[in-house]
C-alpha cells in the first residue's frame, strides 16, 4: 500500500467501528511505517502549532550538542505558548503501551465527547502536571528549529497517532530513552 493518507486509511478500515488498541496495531503493522514526511503532507498543516490537538514536525533541537538524546519527528501535544516556541507534551518518549494510558488521562479534558475535528484537549501545564506519565514526556520547543510545517492531529485521529512507530530519536535508541522515562515516573 502506498504511504499517502496513512491515517486516513487506518481509520477507513475501521469501517466506522470501535476497535480495539491491537486491532490497530495489527493494522499498523500491515500497512508498514510511513515516513515522516508523507504523514505532514497527508494532513491539515500550517507553519504554527495547533494547540488542543496533537501535532506531528520535523524538529532540529538548538541545544543537542549538550542534550543526552532528543526526537527529530516529535509528536507533541503543545500545552503552552511562548513568544519563541512552546510547552509540549511529546508522547513518543513513553512506550506505546504508556502512551495509551497518558491519552486516556489526557482526552479527560476535552471540550466535547464529539472526538472529530471540533475536539481539542484543553489544559495547561499547571492542570496536567499531577498525572505521573507526563514528567518524562515535558520539552520545550523552540519556533526558530522546527523544519516542517505541523501536521495537525484531530481527535478521531489520537490513537492511530499515538500508536504509530514513527519516533526519531538520535544519540540513544528508544528502549534506553523509554527506560529513563520509566525510571523518572
Amino acid at each position: 500500500m502506498a504511504q499517502s493518507k496513512y491515517i486516513q486509511s487506518v481509520k477507513d478500515a475501521t469501517r466506522q467501528r470501535p476497535r480495539s488498541t491491537e486491532w490497530y496495531k495489527d493494522k499498523i503493522k500491515e500497512f508498514g511505517t510511513p515516513g515522516p514526511m508523507d504523514l505532514i503532507r497527508d494532513g491539515k498543516r500550517d507553519t504554527k502549532p495547533f494547540y488542543g490537538k496533537l501535532n506531528m514536525f520535523v524538529y532540529d533541537p538548538k541545544w543537542k550538542k549538550k542534550l543526552p538524546y532528543y526526537d527529530t519527528f516529535p509528536l507533541v501535544l503543545p500545552i503552552e505558548d511562548y513568544t519563541d516556541g512552546f510547552l509540549g507534551i511529546n508522547m513518543h518518549y513513553l512506550p506505546i503501551p504508556l502512551r495509551i494510558k497518558l491519552l486516556d488521562r489526557l482526552v479527560d479534558f476535552t471540550n466535547n465527547p464529539k472526538f472529530d475535528e471540533s475536539t481539542r484537549i484543553v489544559a495547561d501545564y499547571k492542570r496536567l502536571k499531577s498525572i505521573k506519565l507526563i514528567k518524562p514526556t515535558i520539552h520545550r520547543y523552540l519556533a526558530g528549529q522546527t523544519k516542517s510545517d505541523f501536521r495537525r492531529i484531530d481527535a478521531d485521529e489520537f490513537t492511530i497517532a499515538t500508536l504509530l512507530p514513527v519516533q526519531r530519536f538520535r544519540k540513544a535508541s528508544a528502549g534506553t530513552v523509554w527506560k529513563e522515562s520509566r525510571a523518572m515516573i
